[in-house]
């Protein structure tokens, strides 16, 4: 069985460790602990993963986040990967720093990653994984809260939630998005 995993993020070293790139983080950070490489490929980075006889392809769309529905579409046609085994990782304003939240479909919650993907593909019923950032910013500073680079506590959280979300990826593709549901959406309530 194949997955495509894509990692929302921008290309470009002004772009690299900022919040908007988590999603490029987390297949980053996949990628080292696997000892794999992701290779430039027609509108984007790829990387093959297998584990527990599933293969996991990952995706870094080089599209710009604006325009990730082009790169979504073109390597679901070229895996021939349907798209309920699509799963998209992104950062979300709305979630506090660190915390998980799996979907198996729904809006774009005014992400313009998600906005292009919905509009490409036509649909918004596929699997995502949001990452939240948190949204620790003055009002019309959030364009550069989103760009802007993690803070050092952010910084000292992130290799925490980067192996939870590989976690809730690995799950997706082996137990199903239900279960990586259960599994990974923490309640707002502390647990007992």
């Amino acid at each position: 069985m194949n997955y495509l995993i894509v990692g929302l993020g921008n290309i470009g070293a002004e772009y690299s460790n900022t919040r908007h790139n988590i999603g490029f983080m987390v297949l980053d950070a996949w990628t080292k602990a696997s000892n794999t490489l992701f290779t430039s490929n027609r509108y984007g980075s790829i990387a093959e993963i297998s584990y527990k006889g599933r293969k996991f392809i990952l995706l870094k769309p080089s599209t710009y986040m604006n325009l990730s529905g082009k790169a979504v579409n073109y390597w679901l046609q070229q895996t021939k990967i349907p798209i309920e085994n699509l799963l998209v990782v992104l950062d979300d304003l709305a979630l506090p720093f660190g915390t998980l939240r799996m979907r198996k479909k729904g809006s774009d919650g005014g992400h313009n990653g998600l906005k292009n993907i919905n509009l490409t593909l036509n649909t918004d019923q596929y699997s995502r994984l949001r990452i939240g950032i948190g949204d620790k910013f003055r009002q019309g500073g959030q364009v550069d809260y989103v760009l802007g680079k993690l803070s050092p506590e952010e910084e000292k959280e992130l290799p925490f939630t980067l192996d939870k979300a590989i976690e809730a990826v690995k799950t997706f593709g082996t137990a199903g998005i239900d279960q990586a549901m259960t599994q990974f959406n923490q309640s707002s309530k502390k647990e007992e």
